[in-house]
C-alpha cells in the first residue's frame, strides 16, 4: 500500500511531466507536423526564394505599431476563418510570427491542418530585427 508521502510524490511527477510535455508542445518541438526554422533562415528564404510569402499573426495593434515589410496580417484568433485570404498562397512556403514565436506556433498548426506550407519562425519579430528584416509602421 502507498504510503501518503509516496502517493503524493508520485502526483508530483505526473504533475511535473505533464508541465513537461505542454511546454514542449506549446513551443512546437512534439506533435509538429511543421517545421520551425531561425530568422536568420527566414531572411535568406525572403531574399532568395520568390515563392515565399510572410504571415504576421499578431493583433491589429500589434502590426499598426510596427510590422516586417509586406507582412499580411491575420490574427491568430481570426485565421480559421480568414484561411480564404491565403488561397493564393497554398502553393507556398508561408513564413509565420508573432512577436516571440508562441502564437506562430499555434497558427502553424492551423495552416498545417487546412493544406498549408507553414515554416514557424522561433523567435518571432524579436529575432527577426536582429538579423535585418526592415521593419515599417
Amino acid at each position: 500500500m502507498l504510503s501518503r508521502e509516496n502517493y503524493t510524490n508520485i502526483l508530483y511527477w505526473i504533475a511535473m511531466v505533464g508541465l513537461v510535455v505542454w511546454f514542449a508542445y506549446s513551443k512546437g518541438w512534439i506533435l509538429a507536423n511543421f517545421e520551425s526554422i531561425s530568422a536568420k533562415q527566414a531572411y535568406s528564404l525572403m531574399e532568395n526564394d520568390n515563392n515565399v510569402t510572410l504571415l504576421d499573426v499578431r493583433t491589429i495593434k500589434e502590426f499598426k505599431s510596427h510590422h516586417i515589410k509586406d507582412a499580411q496580417l491575420i490574427p491568430l484568433g481570426e485565421l480559421e476563418k480568414n484561411l480564404g485570404k491565403l488561397a493564393n498562397h497554398k502553393n507556398k512556403k508561408i513564413l509565420v510570427y508573432c512577436q516571440t514565436g508562441r502564437r506562430s506556433v499555434s497558427a502553424s498548426r492551423i495552416l498545417e491542418n487546412n493544406g498549408f506550407t507553414p515554416l514557424n519562425i522561433e523567435g518571432g519579430l524579436i529575432a527577426m530585427k536582429h538579423v535585418g528584416f526592415e521593419m515599417v509602421k
